[in-house]
């Protein structure tokens, strides 16, 4: 089964708001990052999603000039698409299901910023859709929410996903699962 990971709203119109002040995972391009070499290595697709909201005047207005991958992230290759969606799941307002489709792809691996939100949103459709996915929980963050803490939402996030719409997994355990995998194929 083909398998993609898709990188959620990991983008500079965040990093602009004061929320992110109180943000779970500052540096989340570093697991991002892994999680993308992952997939490079075992030559899976990998899409790069970016929220917007256009006539807005908001950090996700395309005309703020916020609306772009942080600069730590790997840099999208040619054949890695790099999407742009207007509502909180990366299916609906995108060709998403188009281009997982025409891969062949079965199986997701989530990740990003809002884990209660677009991330969260995302694994439930994929989910809903027929996709096995996975919700990579230390390459995801979001801020607090009034009297919740970011640790809080992101562990509620998790309950309410797992094995009902996604495997939880963490970026080292997906690694260790890639080594046992190379390690198996060799024998």
């Amino acid at each position: 089964m083909n398998r993609a990971l898709v990188v959620i709203d990991v983008q500079e119109s965040f990093r602009v708001r004061p929320e992110w002040a109180d943000t779970l995972n500052p540096g989340i391009a570093e697991p991002v990052n892994r999680l993308v070499d992952l997939a490079r290595a075992a030559g899976d697709l990998v899409v790069w999603v970016l929220h917007t909201e256009p006539g807005s005047g908001t950090p996700f207005d395309p005309e703020s000039g916020h609306v772009r991958l942080f600069g730590e992230l790997s840099e999208p290759r040619p054949s890695e698409p790099v999407l742009r969606k207007t509502s909180h799941n990366a299916f609906t307002t995108t060709n998403l299901q188009q281009i997982l489709t025409a891969r062949g792809v079965g199986e997701l691996r989530v990740c990003g910023i809002r884990a209660e939100q677009c991330v969260e949103t995302t694994t439930r459709v994929g989910s809903d859709l027929g996709y096995a996915v996975t919700f990579v929980s230390d390459a995801t963050s979001t801020d607090r929410l009034g009297r919740f803490s970011a640790a809080d939402i992101l562990e509620r996030t998790e309950a309410v996903l797992r094995d009902r719409f996604a495997r939880i997994a963490t970026v080292a355990e997906l690694e260790a699962e890639a080594g046992a995998d190379v390690a198996a194929s060799a024998v």
